[in-house]
């Protein structure tokens, strides 16, 4: 697993060469290519086969439909801004990372019920950020987390300190790749 998991939302393939060079130039090998617009199979599809060095996997994927369509196009890993029995379940079956959005002991319990021991906290600002992960940790020590929603630079640093946090995810990642390609 990638350090850093770019939230890439792709609005018209135009942009998918663009946001993943700038990626590439910015050392992050990896992008969250979300469900949230209709040409998100495609740009997987596309990514996957011309960006081959890098980790491409589908985000806000919320339902077992969505997920198929994301590992039909290549999806490596899948991510979720909730926990889905029915994305978890394909996902287990086909030996494919899957990283549920789970915030509260209930959903991480679902998770961990499906073999399940890292997950996306989601969004971390809003749900208490590192206090409220250090406080999960305690009684799910087995869990790594990936908080997204409220990480940026102002905070990152403490948030990869926290030996629970596997990656850290964030479409400021996007911005700050594209401006920095600009600039050069």
């Amino acid at each position: 697993m990638q350090k850093y998991i770019p939230v890439v939302v792709i609005k018209e393939m135009a942009e998918t060469d663009k946001i993943l060079t700038a990626l590439k130039k910015s050392d992050i090998l990896c992008a969250e290519i979300t469900f949230r617009t209709a040409c998100a199979a495609e740009a997987i599809s596309y990514a996957v086969k011309n960006y081959p060095e890098m980790e491409i996997g589908a985000g806000t994927v919320i339902n077992a439909e969505q997920c198929e369509a994301a590992l039909a196009a290549g999806a490596t890993f899948i991510v979720s801004p909730g926990f889905s029995p029915a994305v978890a379940k394909i996902c287990v079956e086909r030996n494919i990372p899957y990283y549920p959005g789970c915030v509260t002991p209930t959903e991480i319990m679902a998770a961990l019920e499906f073999g399940i021991t890292t997950v996306k906290f989601f969004p971390a600002n809003v749900y208490g950020g590192l206090k409220a992960l250090k406080a999960l940790s305690a009684p799910f020590p087995q869990i790594k987390f990936i908080p997204t929603g409220g990480v940026d630079r102002s905070n990152i640093d403490e948030f990869l300190a926290f030996d629970k946090v596997a990656a850290i995810g964030g479409s400021f990642f996007v911005k700050e790749a594209l401006e920095k390609m600009e600039e050069n």
